[in-house]
């Protein structure tokens, strides 16, 4: 009897917060943010930069997490701690386990609602979580979400309590097994798939706002007018005045006003400065909401005036447009993946590290791939000057055939009424969430054939719903002559075996050159590249010859290359940086040399 009772304080003591102490789950490699990482300060930065307010709450750090049968109800005791807003199978969680679609993943935590805050609405807000997420308030539901990619939030002030609040959270994610977009990620991970990720992946946050709010900006700029029209949605619909003033730096050079429900149309000045990767001019906003002559909301943004569009050269060759003028786009695909954290990135540093390296070495865009990240990633774009090219994440199983070297003849893939649901739920949301960021210049439906299915009429609707970027309905997949973009995938080296003199031609992916290096592989004895060199000499001097050769076709056609890519993913080793970020594996100048030549191949 003694003997268990001692084996139970034991076991109490280990699940004690004064007990528990965090550390990494694994031994495989890991960032230099990730080793630094202080689970007391995770992620601090304000998650939503371009609709600021001055008050918020970061719920981030330490929870409590239980993994439980499917339909099972909420368990009485947690097996321990979780570092949100890493995702359960990550090191970084600090739990490193693997959740099927018979599971469930639970969280728990306290909180309280700062004092200063009396009076106002609060707002529960969620970066993402993988998949579907049902949310309580001290035993109040207070709603549910489904899918793994976009931010949501509940109103849950009519849950709180004075003091001590619980919030609990619990999460579903069959991954590959279910019909949702997933991206990349399977049960058993190999080759260019990889780990699941499941569960809260962004920053959890508390914001005060007033019973009447801002919900969402959409910022929509005109450069041959020279305006911006803002719509402003609020939370309440009402005959109450929106005032949106444009800054320059801190000097006013527009302002506006309507009334709630009505878009704000801004006249920019005649000298208005435009928004390219090489001079990426940001103007601020401030968008204020008024009711009975008094303001109740406001919130910073920003915006930037820059246009993109296709037109035929002097050759009759249909090129992409930046601004009126043809721009040739040149970029790496970017999965967005990390050894420690998965699908978060340990640190903002670290979240801005491969952006900024993409910069040094020359490019002006980046291929998002299957993956949304964090708002602040899009922020650094339109700061640093990157165009994107965004993916949505593929779900669903492809058609029977991959016809990539011939316009698609076959029977496209047959998804159930479920997948189709979600994709079209999800992608919606995407592009509601990404609209107003200025540095996303190309919607990309479907990669390859994987769930590709009624592609003319996804592309179709997604032009319809944002006329202002381009459409890239298919890479490297099932040709429709249909959007703005015909996308050709070849590895390793470049190759035009398609030609479309209406819609702009361009090479979706190409390159993949390996190199394993050892310390810093994912899998120490399984690694992958489409093609494998040993010295960093050898690869750059394999990647300058596939540029030349792609300079050569750029004259023939193509408008638009992505090489693959900025980095080592699992036991992919074809990137330009080591998955760990330790080691740059070509030689950097000569690389940014050859790529700013690309960049610079239409500006004739």
């Amino acid at each position: 009897m003694k003997k268990n009772f001692l084996a139970v304080l034991f076991a109490l003591a280990l699940c004690s917060p004064t007990f528990a102490q965090w550390k990494p789950a694994g031994d495989k490699i890991k960032t230099p943010w990730g080793e630094q990482l202080n689970p007391k300060n995770v992620l601090p930065e304000y998650p939503r930069p371009i609709m600021e307010r001055q008050d918020w709450k970061n719920l981030n750090g330490s929870w409590n997490y239980a993994i439980t049968k499917k339909g099972e109800p909420a368990p009485n005791n947690y097996q321990g701690e979780i570092l949100v807003p890493f995702a359960v199978e990550s090191s970084l969680s600090g739990v490193g386990k693997t959740i099927n679609e018979h599971q469930e993943l639970w969280y728990q935590r306290t909180f309280d609602v700062p004092s200063a805050w009396k009076g106002k609405q609060i707002l529960l807000h969620f970066g993402a979580v993988d998949w579907k997420a049902d949310v309580w308030v001290n035993d109040v539901k207070v709603g549910q979400h489904t899918g793994g990619f976009t931010p949501f939030y509940f109103d849950i002030t009519s849950a709180l309590n004075k003091g001590n609040n619980q919030l609990v959270v619990k999460v579903w994610d069959p991954s590959d097994r279910g019909e949702q977009p997933r991206g990349k990620q399977v049960e058993r991970p190999e080759g260019i798939w990889y780990t699941p990720v499941t569960g809260i992946w962004q920053t959890v946050w508390l914001e005060p706002v007033a019973a009447q709010h801002i919900a969402q900006l959409k910022t929509t700029p005109d450069i041959d007018k020279k305006t911006v029209k803002v719509e402003v949605a609020t939370n309440v619909c009402s005959p109450d005045k929106v005032e949106v003033k444009v800054f320059d730096g801190k000097n006013l050079v527009a302002k506006g006003a309507a009334l709630n429900g009505v878009p704000v149309e801004l006249t920019m000045p005649e000298d208005v400065k435009l928004w390219t990767p090489e001079s990426p001019s940001l103007y601020n906003m401030e968008v204020t909401l008024y009711k009975d002559g008094k303001a109740v909301d406001q919130v910073k943004s920003y915006t930037a005036l820059r246009k993109f569009s296709t037109h035929k050269d002097k050759n009759g060759i249909t090129r992409l447009q930046l601004n009126n003028k043809d721009y040739f786009q040149f970029g790496p695909l970017d999965q967005g993946w990390w050894p420690d954290g998965l699908y978060t990135a340990p640190t903002d540093e670290a979240l801005v590290y491969d952006l900024k390296k993409i910069k040094d070495f020359g490019y002006n865009m980046v291929r998002k791939h299957v993956k949304v990240e964090p708002a602040r990633w899009y922020t650094y774009c339109d700061q640093l000057g990157l165009i994107v090219w965004q993916d949505m994440p593929n779900g669903g199983r492809g058609p029977a055939e991959w016809q990539m070297h011939k316009y698609y003849d076959g029977a496209d893939a047959i998804r159930s009424a479920a997948s189709e649901a979600n994709y079209r739920k999800e992608w919606k949301e995407i592009i509601d969430y990404l609209y107003s960021y200025p540095s996303i210049g190309v919607w990309v439906p479907f990669n390859e054939a994987w769930g590709q299915f009624k592609t003319p009429e996804i592309t179709k609707w997604t032009k319809e719903y944002d006329p202002s970027r381009l459409v890239n309905p298919a890479s490297g997949g099932n040709h429709y002559t249909c959007g703005d973009i015909l996308d050709l995938h070849n590895y390793p080296g470049p190759n035009l075996y398609l030609y479309d003199p209406i819609r702009a031609t361009v090479l979706g992916e190409y390159g993949g050159i390996g190199m394993a290096l050892k310390g810093h592989l994912w899998l120490a004895d399984k690694n992958w590249g489409y093609v494998k060199f040993n010295t960093p000499e050898e690869v750059t001097n394999e990647y300058i010859k596939y540029a030349d050769h792609l300079l050569e076709l750029i004259e023939k056609g193509f408008s638009a290359a992505v090489y693959t890519q900025i980095t080592d993913v699992e036991e992919e080793v074809n990137g330009l940086v080591t998955y760990d970020r330790k080691v740059i594996k070509v030689d950097e100048p000569k690389i940014k040399a050859i790529n700013q030549k690309i960049c610079n191949s239409l500006n004739k």
